[in-house]
């Protein structure tokens, strides 16, 4: 049964770049050690939220680890964009979202929430959610952090660890051919508004 019929349906900016762009060079891999070697950069670089929030589903598991690095509850939002995980699957522009919030995300109204995904690919569910929150729980704070983010996405997290144009295979995902790792690096990248000033000299 699907869940998500009947749902709002929230359209794209009109900026927004709908169409996933890739190189097809190579289908990267996350491995559950570089996995978790990324969220904790992330953490080093996010204060810390009252809430983490999870775009279900790919964003659940970095919710997940990252509230118990918090120390903080953990809930999720289901933001439907893609109808499956098929390798360079075209986006859609659609994102369904739930029309109330359930009672896990309404317990966290007004609060400083961390909002997580896998990876920001057009960035057309980010915009989508967080306009969604926005509305539904009129937080103190919305930050965003990815552990990937396509160089094309019209949307560019608070925090977030790889640049890429190429398919990316996670740990919950089916497994797939791959042919490259991930690597981690040394420190996640940040938007530009939160990077820290250059020292004067």
């Amino acid at each position: 049964m699907d869940t998500m019929a009947g749902r709002p349906t929230a359209p794209p900016d009109d900026d927004a770049v709908v169409d996933r762009v890739f190189e097809h060079r190579r289908i990267w891999r996350l491995a559950q050690d570089a996995f978790t070697s990324a969220a904790a950069l992330i953490t080093e670089r996010e204060p810390t939220p009252d809430v983490v929030v999870g775009i279900a589903r790919g964003g659940v598991p970095l919710a997940q680890l990252l509230s118990a690095h918090y120390e903080v509850p953990v809930v999720e939002l289901t933001a439907r964009h893609n109808r499956s995980d098929e390798v360079y699957l075209a986006a859609t522009g659609q994102v369904e979202l739930p029309q109330e919030p359930d009672g896990a995300l309404a317990a966290h109204r007004e609060a400083r929430i961390l909002l997580v995904d896998d990876i920001c690919g057009t960035g057309s569910t980010y915009r989508a959610a967080v306009r969604w929150l926005e509305t539904h729980l009129v937080p103190a704070a919305v930050r965003t952090a990815a552990l990937c983010r396509s160089e094309a996405a019209a949307f560019t997290p608070d925090t977030w660890v790889w640049d890429t144009l190429d398919w990316v295979v996670f740990p919950w995902n089916e497994p797939t051919q791959t042919s490259e790792d991930l690597i981690v690096p040394a420190s996640p990248r940040v938007r530009l508004s939160d990077a820290p000033a250059e020292a004067e000299g």
